[in-house]
């Protein structure tokens, strides 16, 4: 028989741990497949702000 990491005394801690979250009620879906393609091309490379300084990277949620 092979032996086990850890004791399952404390097997789900870190889950019973975590304050439980509602889901959101109404959230749209996203576009799969070829749509979704379309958004990200859309989203990098056709509604770009080029203005000076620095380059924004995608995850700058920042307005200047």
């Amino acid at each position: 028989m092979g032996k086990v990491h850890g004791s399952l005394a404390r097997a789900g801690k870190v889950k019973g741990q975590t304050p439980k979250v509602e889901k959101e009620a109404d959230k749209r879906k996203k576009p799969r497949g070829r749509a979704y393609k379309k958004l990200l091309y859309n989203r990098r490379f056709v509604n770009v702000v080029v203005g000076p300084g620095r380059k924004r990277g995608p995850n700058s949620n920042s307005e200047a």
